[in-house]
């Protein structure tokens, strides 16, 4: 399953044709900004005696359009100064969800123009909107098969828009299905698998590393957050490694490195009181990047090289289970310890940047990230939206504002931190014994800085440090935190929302 197909309409007359849709979806800044004169008529017909046209979504009957239903999806203050094109999105998942209600399976999705710049995508984010919208859960699916739902949608347009929306959907569906399925059916070896299967045939090379001694050297930190996990077959951790090269020369190369953490217990500092549930989201950041690489591979960009490595670990308890006050030398020879075993996740994502710094070093115009669902902290700074930390070197080459300059018009909103010498001196270990701290021991949603401190830390134990804005070899070092945005509705079971894939993806493709 790759999600939403979507089809492109230029043909204004596809209105009335019940052959190839079956409803029409119209979604609209104002009853006066339509463009189609017998849509127009209808929806001021429509409005004549039902007062909630043009204000809440509503469906009207129409004879002689596509199906016979007109859905009239109303964006909401569409002029006010602190509307996004967000809106657009709500308007399309109100106006999809009636149609399907109605029975509706083929729907035509008409957006009508806005002359405001920041809509300019209005089309995109309404369409990729109705696909967030009709996401089924993996389980619901294996098990009851797949729902009677729509998977295909016609777009109006007057240029090409499907064939990028497609390749973005089908990258966002595999990153729901990854990051928002249980722990047991999404494992860390059934994640890879999931991974091999779902991108096998598609312009990328692929490896997973499952042999213990092999992790063990090479991921030193991602295997003591593994530790008490290799007891149990089904649990042991993977690295699924991936790479997209562009045929002729590269100009840019990217480097990714995904937080897969497939169930976060804490640890022996254990989660209490509840805070366990959930945590098989922990996986989002990994889920995210193995959507992009797939997106990546379908549309194949020009001139680009992207690798990716996901580090996939359940976070387990028992007698092998790896404890506070612990010191491990990390991948990149730093002397690490432990100050919490429920901050894991920036473990497993320092020696995955790691192995992707070195590759970096010799690579064309390099600039590294790490995804991950991190911190509490994030969530409690900003909410349900992503936020970015740079390094010196990245934020000369302005990577989180060309970040937030595309989110922001693909309706996936970041917010850009700095990160601060402050940072530093929380990852001091006080007894010397070791190069670096990996965190304090108090939740990250009261500790001061508790979403850009990681930063520094992975900086430092990565080996990244080494290559500032002054040294011989430069690296740019963008790390994600999607904590509050990886999931949408439930804090605990909403649906995954593959964010900032659509952002990273346009911002590779440039």
């Amino acid at each position: 399953m790759t999600g939403v197909q979507f089809i492109d309409v230029t043909d204004s007359e596809a209105i009335f044709d019940d052959n190839q849709w079956d409803a029409v979806v119209l979604v609209t800044h104002g009853l006066d900004a339509i463009a189609q004169e017998e849509l127009a008529m209808l929806a001021s017909h429509g409005a004549q005696v039902d007062a909630r046209v043009g204000r809440s979504t509503t469906l009207l009957f129409a004879p002689g359009l596509a199906g016979g239903r007109l859905i009239v999806a109303p964006v909401a203050d569409g002029d006010s100064d602190i509307q996004d094109v967000r809106g657009y999105s709500d308007a399309a998942r109100q106006g999809i969800k009636v149609a399907f209600d109605a029975g509706a399976r083929r729907p035509l999705l008409i957006v009508t123009p806005s002359t405001q710049a920041r809509y300019a995508q209005s089309m995109g984010v309404a369409a990729l909107g109705c696909a967030q919208a009709l996401w089924q859960s993996l389980e619901r699916r294996e098990v009851l098969g797949e729902m009677d739902n729509i998977s295909q949608i016609g777009l109006l347009v007057d240029d090409k828009a499907g064939e990028l929306l497609c390749a973005i959907e089908a990258g966002k569906h595999l990153a729901r299905d990854l990051c928002g399925t249980e722990p047991e059916r999404m494992s860390a070896p059934a994640f890879a698998q999931y991974c091999v299967d779902a991108l096998e045939g598609l312009d990328l090379t692929m490896s997973v590393v499952e042999d213990r001694d092999v992790l063990e050297r090479d991921y030193p930190l991602l295997s003591a957050v593994g530790r008490a996990s290799f007891a149990v077959s089904r649990h042991q951790p993977r690295v699924v490694k991936l790479e997209y090269k562009a045929e002729g020369p590269i100009e840019r190369s990217y480097f990714f490195a995904g937080k897969g953490v497939v169930y976060d217990t804490g640890g022996a500092d254990l989660k209490v009181g509840g805070a366990m549930a959930g945590m098989s989201r922990d996986k989002g950041g990994a889920a995210a990047v193995a959507g992009l690489m797939k997106t990546l591979a379908l549309l194949k960009p020009k001139g680009v090289r992207v690798v990716a490595e996901l580090g996939l670990v359940r976070n387990s308890i028992g007698s092998e289970a790896f404890v506070t006050d612990e010191i491990i030398t990390s991948h990149a020879g730093v002397r690490v310890r432990i100050g919490n075993t429920d901050a894991e996740g920036r473990l497993v994502l320092a020696d995955l940047l790691s192995h992707l710094r070195l590759k970096a070093q010799d690579a064309v115009a390099p600039q590294l990230f790490s995804v991950a669902t991190l911190t509490g902290h994030v969530v409690r700074a900003y909410g349900g939206y992503t936020a970015v930390v740079e390094n010196a070197v990245a934020r000369q080459q302005q990577v989180g504002d060309s970040l937030q300059t595309i989110s922001e018009a693909w309706g996936e909103p970041i917010e850009v931190s700095r990160l601060r010498r402050d940072d530093y001196q929380k990852i001091v270990d006080p007894s010397g014994a070791a190069d670096v701290l990996s965190s304090n021991n108090a939740p990250s949603s009261v500790t001061a800085r508790g979403h850009q401190y990681p930063a520094a830390f992975l900086l430092k134990a990565s080996g990244l440090e080494a290559h500032g804005l002054t040294s011989d070899k430069p690296l740019a070092y963008t790390h994600v935190d999607i904590a509050g945005s990886a999931t949408e509705g439930d804090p605990l079971y909403g649906t995954p929302t593959a964010a900032p894939l659509v952002s990273l993806c346009q911002l590779i493709r440039g």
